[in-house]
């Protein structure tokens, strides 16, 4: 085994890095930025996917795939979208390479310039609602529920692998409706499914609510979300969902029959989730001595190891193993039986540990003599003696133990770090002292939220759906107030 992990109390950023690398999910790639990710990082990623395109398609929700390269004029159709994502555009500008004449390499073909630069996909509203002016002329073509799993490119200055990269992997919907009731409906249905997704699956509590103007998304009326707590006491936007209005329908000219017989603008949404939800699960769970992972999202979920001196009994103990395996895996749990002999059991024990398998099977020979098993749980260490007989049922339910204490912790300390204040000073000791969600009034414009951002490094968050009214006035400025919103400093 290679060296300790980094503590999370003496340099948490150097102990996250070091936990993605070691625990063997990503790894930085040549190209600044972007990350490749490896085998168990997106074992991870496919279990994620798999589970949210289920929930995508229960709720009527079908699969597309749209270009990478979009021309670059359909991003001045919409305003403030070009004006959003301007900075961090990738540009196709030529489409040939060529040996250079003095032989000093590959150049690029001067005579190979585009008549129209195309842009790398940052997102895909512009060449998705440029085609769905194609398909929808009537209210019959509508709503129109279409979802992609792609990749996107970002430009970003500082990047951390999974939770701020160049390019990243994500799922983006794009939905056409009638009324603007429908489209509102959509977008807070999307937010429940991210929000069901993190909490059920990911173990991971999070805050619904909307985001504020400053925040919004670029072409968007509103902006749903939800927001997470990392183990530092930062946030961590793990979701949005956009209500588009008819921004897009009327940038791309996508208008449709009515039943009444008039012409009118179609309604739109879109939401995603990316690769940064794997940050997230590593960050709200994971301890000094590697990841946690709740059951649900672990590509293996229970690992045996027999702990043997030679060849005679790990024959013995892999006979009773392998009965074992194939009682869970008929229970649909993965397993995985590690009986290589070039490791010992001690180096595996570590191992597995550090890669966050939620429960941890022991069989020696004296295990078989007293027909019994040492079982270890990830999440607290702690180690119980089972007897073959009920072995698999004990496994089974304490897997959804081992799921359902996560969430309980990952709740606790969220709960433990949400504060009210009433003053910027004690806002600001706050953000310094402990982090977390801070509830404070704001006045609602742009410039205090601004100056708040650029004062203490803390946004809103949101303005959580179920935000009580209350009467207060601004931290900042001193001005009415009629309910608290959240603040933290972020990913």
């Amino acid at each position: 085994m290679s060296k300790s992990l980094p503590k999370r109390s003496e340099d948490y950023s150097l102990w996250y890095n070091e936990l993605v690398k070691r625990a063997g999910l990503a790894e930085n790639s040549p190209v600044r930025g972007c990350m490749v990710i490896k085998p168990y990082g997106y074992a991870i990623w496919e279990k994620m996917q798999r589970i949210l395109d289920d929930m995508f398609k229960k709720t009527g929700h079908s699969n597309a795939y749209f270009p990478l390269f979009i021309p670059k004029s359909f991003f001045s159709k919409e305003a403030s979208h070009v004006e959003g994502f301007a900075k961090e555009c990738a540009v196709v500008t030529h489409y040939r390479l060529k040996n250079a004449e003095d032989g000093s390499g590959i150049v690029v073909d001067p005579d190979a310039k585009l008549e129209e630069e195309l842009i790398v996909r940052p997102t895909s509203e512009t060449v998705i609602w440029n085609t769905y002016k194609n398909w929808i002329q009537s209210y019959r073509d509508l709503p129109l529920l279409l979802n992609q799993w792609a990749n996107v490119v970002r430009w970003e200055m500082r990047t951390r692998l999974f939770l701020r990269t160049s390019e990243f992997l994500w799922q983006e919907g794009h939905t056409a409706h009638a009324t603007a009731q429908e489209a509102i409906a959509e977008t807070e249905q999307m937010l429940g499914v991210y929000a069901e997704f993190a909490e059920k699956f990911m173990a991971v509590p999070v805050v619904r609510g909307v985001k504020s103007p400053n925040e919004r998304f670029a072409g968007a009326l509103e902006t749903y979300c939800i927001e997470a707590m990392m183990q530092d006491g930062k946030a961590l936007q793990a979701g949005t969902s956009h209500f588009l209005g008819q921004n897009f329908a009327k940038a791309f000219d996508v208008k449709f029959a009515t039943r009444e017989g008039g012409l009118e603008y179609v309604w739109g949404t879109s939401w995603g989730v990316s690769t940064r939800l794997m940050g997230a699960l590593i960050m709200a769970h994971s301890d000094d001595d590697g990841l946690v992972l709740p059951p649900m999202l672990a590509p293996t979920q229970v690992v045996i190891i027999p702990v043997f001196f030679n060849e005679t009994q790990l024959a013995q103990i892999s006979e009773k193993a392998k009965q074992i395996k194939q009682a869970l895996e008929a229970r649909n749990i993965s397993v995985k039986f590690d009986d290589r002999d070039t490791q010992k059991p001690g180096w595996k024990f570590a191992e597995y540990e550090l890669q966050g398998v939620p429960v941890r099977i022991a069989i020696g020979m004296r295990d078989l003599e007293n027909g019994t098993a040492e079982v270890a749980r990830r999440d607290t260490k702690a180690k119980t003696t089972y007897p073959f007989e009920n072995l698999e049922t004990q496994v089974v339910n304490l897997l959804t133990e081992i799921q359902e204490n996560i969430y309980q912790k990952a709740y606790q300390f969220r709960e433990v770090h949400i504060t009210k204040v009433d003053s910027y000073d004690e806002f600001k000791n706050v953000l310094d002292t402990k982090g977390g969600f801070v509830l404070a009034h704001w006045d609602g414009t742009p410039e205090t939220e601004e100056r708040i951002k650029e004062e203490t490094k803390a946004t809103i968050r949101c303005i959580a759906l179920d935000a009580e009214a209350e009467e207060g006035t601004c931290i900042l400025t001193g001005k009415p107030s009629t309910r608290r919103v959240h603040f933290a400093r972020a990913y």
